[in-house]
């Protein structure tokens, strides 16, 4: 429903889905909130998904699932850049800044590809453009496969806005 826009009828849904979980007493994990939290931000509640993801955050590291913490964080950076505003912004940057250096800690590529991109996009948005360019070639030229993949395409679309 999330990525289909019906975006306050799957948050109603989604609610109620997590509800029935915690009602069992499990804990939910962190990354199944995370379509509720890009729910939030497509509705204009950025401050709901904010929280929604610094909870999930919080989660991780009780249950020691750091390996969620690179996709939360950016995450977390694309929903606060939904406000638009400068701090907004700069929080974004260190969001993405932070889901680059766990992915690399963790080994995951297409997490930080992802994130390298938002970082890049924003960047863009300032007017650093060769810095954008710079840093999301050196991981898209990391990969050698997959190119048809979301993720690639998306960073190859903005790498090829930021040639010359």
């Amino acid at each position: 429903m999330v990525q289909l826009d019906q975006h306050a009828a799957a948050i109603v849904r989604l609610k109620e889905a997590l509800k029935v979980v915690e009602a069992t007493g499990s804990r939910v994990s962190p990354l199944y909130v995370t379509a509720l939290a890009k729910a939030y931000a497509a509705t204009g509640r950025v401050e709901e998904g904010v929280s929604l993801v610094e909870q999930a955050l919080a989660t991780s590291h009780e249950l020691s699932a750091h390996i969620n913490e690179p996709e939360l964080q950016g995450l977390k950076g694309e929903i606060l850049l939904v406000q638009a505003s400068t701090k907004d912004a700069e929080e974004a940057e260190r969001c993405f800044r932070t889901a680059i250096e766990l992915a690399q800690r963790i080994g995951s590529k297409s997490i930080e590809l992802r994130a390298t991109t938002s970082l890049a996009r924003l960047h863009l948005k300032k007017g650093k453009r060769d810095e954008a360019r710079a840093m999301l070639a050196d991981i898209y030229n990391w990969f050698t496969e997959g190119f048809d993949t979301a993720d690639l395409k998306d960073a190859k679309a903005l790498l090829d806005d930021l040639s010359p």
